[in-house]
């Protein structure tokens, strides 16, 4: 663990916390809302090679943002990140039809070999190296990605923290060993999309046994915000931040959001077909507004959009006397998700885009698309005022 690193678990200095939400390719929207906050980062600390891994004390993604996690993580800049999404989205994001699954092994489709690839070149090491591992000394933040254990039927938070129980060296099975690109496709392993990931602990040794990874999106915490808070401060994973709006940070960011309506929806149209296609969704986007909403209630929320009508937006002024909740506020948050329904699109001068091609995880058809709404939003949205006072923090 470097010194850098070792800096930013010391629980008694503000911490700020970066979650970024599953989405296949929309996560290029994501990608773009961070490359603006970069850029401007840069500009109001007057450090022109500043990345967002100099900021952030903690990035944490589920599928795609375990991928944008990571390679924060590794030090790239979002311009970086957002090249390795335009160059590759298509290969890595295409639907994987039963022929192509059956063609590529674990370990050689096109996913995974691109992140073996790229999160080995970010950290510096040359081609032929070992592959980098979740306790990889080169990792410049706290780093967590959710995964869905399937072997065990439940969510799986796996990060770098060296003081957490299952990361302790002198385990067989330490999750520090484990190598960095498989975690991050494993969390990417979307159900129809991609084959599973089978990860070995304690490779050879009489303790080895596997595990069988899926996407960590079709658990609860494709929205990763709140469980990040969890991580941060319940004594059990043992970081023990302190919290309170000047101590905590939490920059929330999702790869956009529309409700589907059904104005005409009949009793009798619902059977299993439609169930089997729109329940998962469902369930998905309720547990994404969920942890939203229990991170505006429990933070000062500086920014985010309406969540429903009964409910408004809950922002506070950063001025504010009066709380929107009973409790004391733990944190301060921010939600960036840009609304790409068709009045979400018309709001945001996009009314000519049509709405089907930037809500489907695997639209790789529609990257530049999905490109302008990230780009859009984050130029009519993201700014450093809503960041205070952790702009003028200590890096």
């Amino acid at each position: 663990m470097t010194s850098k690193l070792k800096a930013k678990l010391n629980p008694t200095t503000p911490k700020k916390i970066l979650a970024c939400d599953g989405g296949g390719i929309l996560g290029l929207i994501s990608v773009e809302i961070l490359a603006k906050l970069e850029s401007d980062l840069r500009a109001e600390l007057g450090q022109p090679e500043l990345v967002l891994a100099d900021w952030f004390d903690f990035v944490c993604g589920t599928s795609t943002g375990a991928i944008i996690a990571a390679c924060i993580a590794t030090g790239m800049s979002m311009e970086k990140i957002r090249t390795f999404y335009v160059s590759s989205g298509e290969q890595m994001f295409d639907k994987a039809s039963v022929f192509k699954r059956l063609r590529y092994s674990y370990n050689d489709e096109p996913l995974a070999a691109k992140l073996r690839t790229e999160l080995n070149r970010a950290l510096g090491y040359p081609v032929g190296s070992p592959l980098a591992t979740l306790g990889d000394k080169g990792l410049r933040t706290l780093l967590m990605m959710v995964l869905r254990n399937h072997t065990t039927d439940s969510p799986w938070p796996v990060w770098n923290n060296p003081h957490a129980k299952y990361n302790q060296l002198e385990r067989k099975d330490c999750n520090l060993n484990l190598p960095l690109w498989q975690l991050v496709r494993a969390s990417t392993a979307a159900p129809t999309f991609f084959p599973p990931e089978v990860v070995t602990f304690a490779p050879g040794t009489p303790s080895e046994y596997q595990f069988v990874f899926v996407d960590g999106g079709v658990t609860t915490y494709n929205n990763p915000a709140f469980l990040a808070f969890q991580m941060a401060t319940a004594a059990p994973y043992k970081l023990n931040w302190s919290t309170g709006r000047d101590q905590l940070l939490i920059v929330s960011v999702g790869t956009g959001c529309a409700a589907k309506a059904r104005p005409d929806l009949q009793a009798n149209d619902l059977w299993l077909g439609d169930h089997a296609r729109n329940v998962p969704r469902a369930l998905m986007n309720a547990a994404c507004a969920g942890w939203d909403m229990a991170c505006r209630m429990l933070g000062d929320c500086r920014f985010g959009a309406q969540i429903d009508r009964e409910i408004g937006d809950m922002v506070m002024a950063a001025d504010a006397q009066t709380s929107n909740w009973t409790g004391t506020k733990q944190f301060t948050y921010v939600r960036y998700d840009p609304d790409v329904s068709q009045a979400g699109l018309k709001a945001m001068k996009l009314g000519d885009m049509r709405p089907e091609t930037v809500q489907v995880m695997d639209s790789i058809a529609h990257i530049k698309d999905i490109q302008m709404v990230g780009t859009t939003y984050a130029k009519q949205n993201v700014s450093l005022s809503h960041l205070q006072p952790f702009c003028s923090s200590h890096i």
